[in-house]
């Protein structure tokens, strides 16, 4: 065993400090949404369907209001489209008597989404710091521009006519209500929120009944 010589310190060469966060920079501080500082807004981009931009108004820790404007994502939608063809060539009279209409392809020409919702806010600290979940309800609006490919030919005979091809378009406007659930974390040293919803949307308008699921994940700056 070696004595320690008395009134001597051995110091490490290695020093270590903690940092201090002062000032505007003290708003960064973990986790983003600081009671005592609401009102805050949401700013940023959501992926899925929609692809979207986002903002979101925080009044208090409970309620928000979020408004999503964006772009469908169609490829979902493509057995829809394509089993609206006879319906859409019928109401546009494209198919005289005699005459029969076969479909071709489709293409999406625009589709847009705008949503509004209010949402309450539930505190998932319990599960980890910084996690809240949310549940609301809003209102969607639709307005999807679509050309469609068809051949056409005489019933009786089964023979095209020498230009068999021929296309239309239609715009198809819609709206409805939706109910929306999902999860929102902001514990980290940056003012930045991510968020994973879903949505439940059922058409009041253009195919009353009709219901489909969306929802994405998405990124907010706070501020």
């Amino acid at each position: 065993m070696y004595a320690q010589r008395p009134g001597k310190v051995t110091r490490s060469r290695y020093h270590y400090s903690t940092p201090r966060v002062r000032g505007d920079k003290a708003k960064i501080i973990c986790p983003t949404f600081d009671k005592g500082r609401y009102p805050f807004h949401g700013l940023g981009v959501k992926l899925g369907d929609p692809f979207a931009l986002t903002y979101k108004f925080y009044p208090n820790k409970r309620f928000s209001f979020a408004a999503d404007v964006g772009k469908a994502a169609s490829g979902l939608y493509n057995k829809y489209f394509r089993e609206k063809f006879n319906f859409y060539a019928m109401s546009d009279s494209l198919a005289s008597d005699g005459t029969t209409l076969v479909y071709l392809t489709h293409r999406v020409r625009s589709d847009l989404i705008g949503e509004l919702k209010v949402l309450y806010h539930i505190d998932g600290k319990k599960i980890s710091d910084g996690l809240r979940a949310y549940v609301g309800a809003g209102w969607e609006w639709k307005r999807t521009r679509l050309h469609y490919d068809y051949q056409y030919f005489e019933s009786d005979n089964n023979t095209p006519p020498a230009d068999p091809f021929d296309s239309f378009e239609r715009t198809r406007a819609t709206m409805g209500p939706q109910v929306v659930v999902g999860i929102e974390y902001a514990y980290f040293s940056i003012p930045i929120s991510a968020f994973m919803e879903a949505e439940y949307f059922s058409d009041v308008k253009a195919d009353p009944g009709w219901q489909w699921f969306e929802g994405g994940v998405g990124l907010r700056y706070i501020f």
